[in-house]
């Protein structure tokens, strides 16, 4: 406490402290020691003239069942010449994994942010009135601006955000993106124009939302899950695979293969927080 204490290093963190000796030929303690020493004698605070750093919480979302938890982004797509871009605005269900809505435009707002929400509200008949719905999204721009914040609470939608300078709070809009730029067929080299971009992606919703088996459901569609085709579906595959083992048991040391979901699917999930209660708090949030 007296070295760090001392004019030349009252100012400076342990990770500037300990080389500064070094070069002085003094190894005094490593950085993670002399953290443990501030934080023990109460030296450890936040000093200059910057705001000290708040926590954000993450956002945790619990869905049961369609409508209750859509996640939403923008991603670019490549024109017809380097540097001019499409945009794709797309909207994705948690529970089902569907596409629910998607839009290309031109440039990134709030206002198409927003017509998009309505447009997909719409599809799915999804209102304020059936179930408390929540929209989530990273931290750009789009996501919060005015215009769209205004729609979101007339149509009764609590929207959520991603931590500041995280990547990864939003993975299923990010892994759809992903899956969309990986097709086969994609135009690396550009959309020639709006109008071929739009039918691209228009096909590529299709083929994901009611052909693509995806392997985080078990491999539905996300069309079965999301329309509640998927016990009648689990059900008969159990039935194959039952018959299959009573005709042939050499072929399985245990049960046969597990068809069932969980009924619960979380977004960024924490261990101490149970769905019962983020439904409950979501209700306090809407009736408030």
């Amino acid at each position: 406490m007296r070295v760090v204490n001392q004019a030349e290093f009252r100012s400076l963190p342990p990770s500037q402290i300990v080389p500064a000796l070094a070069d002085q030929d003094i190894y005094l303690a490593s950085e993670s020691t002399i953290y443990r020493v501030l934080k023990y004698h109460n030296s450890q605070h936040h000093r200059g003239r910057s705001k000290k750093p708040t926590p954000r919480p993450l956002s945790t979302h619990c869905a049961t069942s369609p409508n209750q938890v859509w996640m939403w982004d923008i991603t670019w797509l490549p024109g017809p010449i380097r540097g001019l871009h499409y945009y794709l605005y797309l909207i994705v269900d948690l529970f089902s994994r569907k596409i629910v809505g998607w839009e290309i435009w031109a440039e990134e707002s709030a206002e198409h942010a927003s017509e998009l929400v309505r447009k997909t509200v719409m599809s799915e008949n999804t209102t304020r009135h059936k179930t408390a719905l929540i929209l989530h999204s990273d931290n750009g721009s789009p996501m919060k601006g005015a215009t769209l914040l205004e729609t979101l609470y007339q149509l009764g939608i609590t929207p959520s955000r991603s931590r500041p300078r995280v990547s990864n709070d939003n993975p299923y809009a990010e892994s759809i993106f992903r899956t969309c730029k990986y097709r086969p067929g994609y135009p690396e080299a550009g959309f020639k124009d709006m109008t071929q971009a739009r039918h691209w992606v228009m096909q590529f919703v299709h083929w994901y939302n009611t052909q693509q088996h995806h392997s985080g459901l078990k491999f539905l569609t996300p069309h079965q899950r999301h329309n509640g085709m998927d016990k009648a579906v689990f059900a008969k595959r159990t039935a194959v695979y039952e018959t299959a083992k009573a005709q042939h048991p050499s072929r399985w040391k245990g049960k046969t293969r597990d068809w069932s979901l969980p009924s619960k699917v979380w977004l960024n999930p924490e261990n101490t927080v149970s769905c019962s209660s983020r439904k409950s708090a979501i209700a306090t949030i809407i009736e408030d």
